[in-house]
């Protein structure tokens, strides 16, 4: 008894002589150089963009009520935002997010000296969220290296330097929470999460390591205030860096395609795959035509391999897919039944929805929008194909709205693209009335919809 406080005070004392040795990334004494250095290479961005309509009118009786003839009718209007970005070159080339510079008339880059230059879009890509622009300056840029994100681990120190609320040059600290986080924004999330305080208009500034490289660019939080809450995410620096290649050497993505939808299984579908971990991507749908069916491939095929990369989800396939060469031979190893199988597949190129030139949506004298079932239904063209992610390759009516207390309210979101009702596909509006329809007088019970939710195939049965 009387040893334990002297053994208590040796344990620490070792504890103590270990600490230095113990940790291989301590906390920095300061960030004040580390900030000096990289601040001249982060930009403010503001845009400016002119919307067609009338603002609202102020109440008749209303003691605002004369301020109307001013201030609530005419024309066009000009709507400002602002976001942040980096220079990667010394030329002007300067990454930030596509949200920040989307549908903008004009865009000014605003340099921490007080230089404003006007920028142009070299090319912007909507399904990672990211823009290239270029600004034309008499001098060389202060420019930073785009890092190699794959080598950022959790518990690493970094350091995020943006415009929140207009507050430009702002830094905030943190460390790296956690790596290839899927928030469901899109098909190709791979997100690195950290703490660091991220808020609006931090959207597209760089997220630093403590070696001054780019590993991410700021792009989304998640809060219930709208203000940081220390769950920010960035888009890793190596994804950036392949789109922004792309980018300047063509002016759009070329991502390569395969042809299938296929979503993650659980443990019990594994199962009857002989295998006892749920890994893979099942196939639910193949394009017609495309290099999957032309290489054999079928709906309820589980792809386990790609070349030599293990396929652990979907998501992964997705992305492999996506970063493969346009017209390589790769082979897709997979399980039918029970029995493992590998064909080759020659890669196909992803055709974008801004590779578009005519709109998608069918020609019709229909109408183009309506309720059914309680869902706000739309026929896809180009503009909704954005505004909710949806591949060119997908079919349907688009969910735009849910009425509350309606059946579809705790089932179906706004989004998700109805393919069929009944198990029969839908394209207008009227088809999906005289589906539903005829499935009430048949009297069958719930209807059955089969609902692609983010190239994830969902059944689902709504009550009349």
């Amino acid at each position: 008894m009387l040893r334990l406080p002297s053994l208590t005070w040796m344990l620490a004392g070792l504890v103590l002589l270990l600490a230095p040795s113990a940790f291989s990334h301590p906390a920095p004494d300061g960030f004040a150089k580390l900030a000096a250095r990289l601040s001249p290479s982060v930009v403010n961005i503001s845009t400016s963009q002119k919307v067609e309509g009338d603002l609202p009118l102020f109440p008749k009786g209303s003691p605002l009520e004369r301020f109307n003839d001013t201030f609530g009718r005419g024309g066009p209007r000009t709507e400002n935002s602002l976001g942040s970005g980096f220079v990667i070159d010394p030329d002007g080339i300067i990454i930030t997010n596509d949200h920040v510079i989307k549908g903008a008339d004009e865009i000014d880059v605003t340099f921490p000296d007080g230089t404003t230059l006007v920028a142009e879009v070299v090319g912007h890509d909507v399904a990672t969220d990211l823009a290239v622009l270029r600004v034309q300056s008499e001098n060389p840029l202060p420019a930073v290296p785009l890092g190699d994100s794959d080598t950022a681990l959790s518990g690493d120190w970094v350091l995020a330097i943006g415009n929140p609320f207009g507050l430009g040059g702002s830094l905030s600290v943190g460390i790296i929470s956690a790596r290839n986080r899927d928030i469901q924004s899109g098909r190709y999330d791979d997100f690195i999460q950290t703490d660091a305080a991220i808020n609006r208009g931090n959207s597209g500034g760089p997220l630093f390591n403590m070696d001054g490289e780019v590993i991410g660019v700021n792009s989304a939080i998640l809060s219930p205030s709208g203000g940081s809450v220390g769950i920010g995410f960035a888009i890793p620096s190596n994804l950036v860096r392949q789109v922004a290649d792309q980018l300047l050497k063509y002016g759009h993505t070329r991502r390569g395609w395969l042809g299938v939808s296929v979503r993650s299984i659980t443990r019990e579908v594994a199962q009857t795959f002989g295998l006892d971990k749920a890994t893979g991507a099942l196939v639910v749908s193949i394009t017609s035509g495309g290099p999957a069916q032309k290489a054999g491939l079928e709906v309820g095929d589980l792809i386990t391999r790609f070349d030599d990369s293990v396929i652990a989800d979907s998501r992964g396939l997705t992305r492999i897919a996506a970063d493969s060469e346009i017209g390589r031979k790769v082979k897709v190893h997979y399980i039918r039944g029970k029995k493992a199988r590998v064909t080759s597949v020659t890669i196909g190129r992803l055709q974008e929805d801004d590779d578009e030139e005519a709109d998608t949506r069918p020609s019709t004298t229909e109408p183009t929008s309506g309720q059914v079932m309680g869902m706000s239904l739309s026929v896809l063209d180009n503009t909704l194909r954005r505004r909710y992610n949806i591949r060119s390759d997908v079919a349907g009516l688009v969910v735009t709205d849910i009425a509350v207390g309606s059946d579809a309210a705790s089932k179906i979101r706004v989004g998700d693209v109805v393919e069929e009702i009944g198990w029969k596909a839908v394209a207008t509006v009227e088809d999906a009335r005289a589906r539903v329809a005829a499935l009430e007088k048949s009297g069958k019970g719930p209807v059955a919809l089969l609902i692609n939710r983010h190239g994830e195939l969902l059944p689902r049965a709504l009550k009349y």
